[in-house]
């Protein structure tokens, strides 16, 4: 399990493509490879991930087909940058939400805005994922957990202070980036349990 609250930017080295395997080997900061073992989980950009060697201050990573299917780890590429966390252990701050590493879906940038110290990130979300999305509910988004800010009918956004901008990716995204998305497990059971009940989301 995650919380959510990433730990630090980390730099691909290097990227070994096989046929339905691509292994990933990823270069940390010293400070966070502290009793690293083998068979370890940690998220890169959201996708809990099983550490397989370590390198150095490089940790390897095998992403199998389904993996790069939905996620974006099959576009990443030597010298990308990546959020990552370790998971969580017993007594650990759950300062985000919690999370499984396991990645619903993919979101696209449509918009960027700065104002002055702030951020505001517009996604475009399939729409099956979209009916669990509420305002100020949680999302987590390249393993970042994010508090929604308004939805639409195509997607949502988020609005990210300089402290989340210095501490992620998020300010190398561009329109036109994907995102990896997992949704709130609590608003995705309630929704679907309402669903199965008869209930639907009003309109608007």
């Amino acid at each position: 399990m995650f919380t959510g609250i990433v730990q630090g930017i980390a730099r691909i080295d290097e990227v070994v493509s096989l046929t339905g395997l691509s292994t990933l080997r990823i270069e940390f900061p010293d400070k966070h490879l502290h009793r690293v073992q083998i068979g370890a989980s940690v998220a890169i950009d959201g996708a809990c991930m099983t550490v397989t060697r370590q390198e150095g201050s490089c940790l390897l990573f095998d992403a199998m087909q389904e993996t790069l299917d939905l996620t974006t780890l099959g576009e990443l590429k030597s010298g990308h940058k990546v959020n990552f966390e370790r998971a969580a252990r017993f007594g650990d701050e759950i300062g985000g939400h919690m999370l499984s590493g396991h990645i619903h879906t993919t979101a696209r940038v449509v918009g960027i805005e700065r104002p002055e110290n702030n951020c505001t990130l517009t996604f475009e979300l399939p729409e099956q994922w979209l009916r669990y999305i509420f305002p100020k509910g949680f999302i987590a988004i390249n393993g970042a957990s994010l508090t929604v800010g308004t939805v639409s009918d195509t997607g949502f956004n988020v609005h990210l202070i300089p402290e989340t901008l210095r501490a992620t990716t998020f300010a190398d995204l561009v329109v036109g980036d994907r995102v990896n998305i997992e949704v709130d497990s609590q608003t995705q059971t309630i929704v679907d349990t309402l669903d199965r009940l008869g209930y639907t989301r009003p309109a608007g």
